[in-house]
């Protein structure tokens, strides 16, 4: 007797390496890695403990501003290099330990803390430091609420945002060459049109493709028996 070959069961994925696969690129995701991070995270080994390394950044910058230590000129690299030193090697870690749901905010926190620091320290128009923390904040905003809906931006977004570690290179950079006013109205400029474009367009695509949804299930239901009856003999005479 011959028999029909059975198709290979698809095997279930286990619900809890999903869960812990879904967290982590949710953190990762809410970091908001740049280039130079993703460059360099393959080359760290295990990495430094996500949440320890990244307080001690945000405790460290906080004492620097505190002493005085900030001064016009490369002195105003110092809260950049701190994160830099203290922070990136953070990336290969999988976010998976208890409290590493802290590492988003705790970054967060210390870049727009060494922004502000530093952009004061410059003399930059305050109107200017809180457009760029606005418009990164916005961005960090629309990410988390993205990942919620199960919407996840693409990769490109964020190699195009700089990541935390190039935007404070940039700005440190500037800050050091006494540009910074200049510099960092591009940036700001270059970020709000990056982010808001890619954003709305995103949001307008969804919202056309759910209401297109909507409508082809709204026709489905109003179609009568008779109709649906006419077209699927319709169909199968074609066929």
């Amino acid at each position: 007797m011959i028999t029909q070959p059975q198709a290979m069961a698809t095997p279930t994925p286990d619900p809890d390496e999903e869960r812990r696969r879904i967290q982590t690129a949710r953190l990762l995701a809410y970091r908001d890695d740049g280039p130079l991070v993703h460059a360099l995270a393959g080359k760290l080994g295990r990495g430094l403990p996500p949440v320890p390394a990244t307080l001690a950044a945000l405790l460290a910058i906080t004492a620097v501003i505190v002493a005085g230590l900030l001064q016009p000129g490369p002195m105003l690299l110092v809260p950049v290099a701190i994160m830099l030193l203290l922070v990136l090697p953070t990336a290969p870690r999988d976010h998976l330990g208890r409290f590493d749901w802290l590492t988003p905010p705790l970054l967060r926190g210390a870049e727009f803390l060494s922004m502000i620091a530093i952009g004061l320290t410059a003399d930059v128009p305050k109107w200017l430091l809180f457009v760029l923390v606005y418009v990164v904040g916005y961005h960090t905003y629309d990410t988390v609420y993205r990942t919620r809906q199960s919407i996840w931006p693409p990769a490109w977004v964020f190699h195009a945002g700089l990541g935390w570690e190039l935007r404070l290179l940039i700005i440190g950079a500037g800050a050091a060459f006494g540009v910074l006013t200049p510099v960092l109205a591009l940036l700001t400029a270059y970020l709000f049109v990056l982010f808001a474009v890619e954003s709305v367009t995103s949001w307008v695509r969804l919202d056309k493709a759910s209401a297109q949804a909507g409508a082809d299930a709204e026709q489905d239901l109003e179609a009568s028996p008779e109709e649906a009856m006419e077209q699927a003999t319709g169909e199968a005479e074609k066929g």
